[in-house]
């Protein structure tokens, strides 16, 4: 067997309209495709992150069928599953500065334990824990 590489990342999200605003014009994802699926009643939103696609489903708060998924368990135990996503920077303490400055909170640049890489942690709408790692 070959697994060669990691084609998406898929992640619900409580709200598709902030969710999109996020990582598409914050975090500046490029828009693939993005369907309705009316069997679901919901929204997916594929977006590109490098060489690998990040799916992104969820429900819009204003149609009036809505019902908001669980909250994601993160303290204080985190739960199975996804614990966060790292993105590869050249420059933490810049792209730390660029959200900083889009008012998106981030973490204080702390350095990987095993490698010595910098990184710093911030959070999507959801509490999705989301890294820069140089």
């Amino acid at each position: 067997m070959k697994l060669d590489q990691i084609h998406h990342i898929a992640f619900i999200v409580s709200d598709y309209d902030k969710s999109y605003d996020f990582y598409v014009h914050k975090l500046g994802f490029e828009v693939i495709r993005e369907n309705y699926r009316p069997e679901r009643q919901d929204y997916k939103l594929d977006l590109k992150c490098g060489s690998i696609e990040l799916e992104i489903f969820g429900s819009k708060t204003s149609d009036p069928s809505y019902s908001a998924p669980p909250e994601r368990v993160s303290w204080p135990r985190e739960a199975c599953g996804l614990r966060h996503l790292a993105f590869q920077v050249d420059d933490v303490e810049a792209v730390r500065k660029e959200l900083m400055n889009l008012g998106i909170p981030v973490e204080e640049l702390r350095y990987d334990d095993y490698t010595g890489k910098k990184m710093a942690f911030f959070f999507d709408p959801d509490n999705l824990p989301l890294e820069l790692h140089e």
